[in-house]
């Protein structure tokens, strides 16, 4: 007799915990997974998101009426971002979904460049039928995060190019895209011409668009336990040395 393994069990999508602090914003948002937000929290990020993120989540809690061993799970942009927006998420995620009740809530890592794809095509093309979006992020050192997706309103998000590093006037530049990010007031003019003045280039990552995408990341599969929800840094060198720096300078001044 051959055993016959059941497939896991999915976990529910009506009460989800969404977060991000990968960029300047911490966003936090709570609600049914595939769905709007019920409730949400804007504010600032950085060296703030660690003093604030605990009591942020528990005041959107108690505005729904939910404790935190009732969620279904935890839907987290994991990256790539700010090392230490991405490292206070990742910690506060892990002893939340730990200590929530016995065997811990699920956790969704997603895509930071995703989520900023999300929000722009809530934002700027929420009737498209199908739709590609360049998606990038300052990532400091002279340096862009970027990763390119397709949106089909029938089969939902597929990537297209997986989140990479990217020099600012190296930015994909077709004109039939979106191009999505908060890279616009950073690099300005050096940017190809199509992110030059189009509004979706103010785009910041956004926890109500992570709970849009939770669904479709439940049904593929994509949850994990609390302790394998890690950062997807893409760099892992995080300063320049003093002659590198000097060399940057003298590279900008020389353009």
């Amino acid at each position: 007799m051959v055993a016959v393994s059941s497939p896991p069990t999915l976990p529910g999508l009506q009460r989800w915990l969404a977060l991000d602090s990968s960029a300047g914003v911490l966003s936090v948002a709570v609600g049914p997974a595939g769905g709007d937000a019920l409730a949400w929290h804007v504010g600032a990020g950085g060296p703030q998101a660690s003093a604030t993120l605990l009591p942020v989540i528990g005041a959107l809690l108690q505005r729904v009426g939910w404790r935190l061993a009732e969620l279904d799970g935890i839907v987290l942009a994991h990256g790539p971002g700010s090392f230490t927006g991405l490292r206070t998420a990742c910690a506060v995620v892990q002893g939340l979904a730990a200590a929530a009740r016995p065997g811990g809530l699920p956790v969704l890592p997603l895509s930071t460049l995703l989520a900023v794809a999300e929000s722009a095509r809530q934002r700027h093309a929420p009737a498209a039928a199908a739709l590609r979006v360049h998606a990038a992020l300052d990532a400091r050192m002279d340096e862009v995060y970027v990763a390119s997706y397709a949106w089909d309103a029938a089969q939902g998000w597929s990537e297209l190019a997986a989140p990479r590093l990217s020099r600012p006037q190296d930015l994909p530049s077709d004109a039939d895209a979106l191009h999505a990010g908060n890279v616009a007031e950073v690099y300005a003019g050096r940017l190809p011409p199509v992110w030059q003045g189009e509004p979706a280039a103010h785009t910041e990552p956004c926890a109500r668009a992570l709970l849009r995408l939770a669904a479709a990341g439940v049904h593929r599969g994509g949850c994990v336990a609390a302790s394998a929800a890690q950062p997807l840094y893409v760099r892992n060198k995080v300063a320049l040395t003093v002659d590198e720096q000097a060399a940057l300078r003298a590279a900008r001044q020389a353009g």
